[in-house]
């Protein structure tokens, strides 16, 4: 069983793994009404980007948090988690290329630069 307390990439591969073999349905690749398409395949120009600022976040912030949870209530924690959580939204993944990829990209940089303020 997956302790829910230790969050590591190793815990959530576990977790998924264990959910693959109890639900034969159960998928990380399709949602919603997009079910037939791979949220995956094709689109890892897409998806690279928020993997990789969601990591700096919380690599960045986790820790103080958890020393300081009032660090929540900063103006640039507030800053990185809205770039953070704007990027991943599903939309840059439904439309996937031209123009949403351009609006990720700075999203991206935004993000990027509010974490190094801090």
């Amino acid at each position: 069983m997956v302790n829910p307390e230790q969050p590591t990439p190793e815990a959530v591969e576990a977790a998924i793994a264990q959910l693959k073999t109890t639900d034969p349905h159960f998928s990380m690749e399709g949602a919603s009404w997009t079910n037939d398409l791979s949220w995956v395949r094709g689109y890892e120009n897409v998806l690279e980007p928020m993997n990789q600022l969601s990591a700096a976040f919380h690599q960045k912030y986790d820790p103080l948090v958890q020393q300081d949870p009032a660090v929540t209530q900063h103006s640039v924690y507030q800053e990185a988690l809205l770039y953070n959580l704007l990027l991943q939204t599903s939309c840059f993944r439904y439309w996937g290329q031209g123009a949403w990829t351009d609006y990720a990209r700075e999203i991206y940089r935004r993000g990027e630069a509010a974490i190094g303020k801090g």
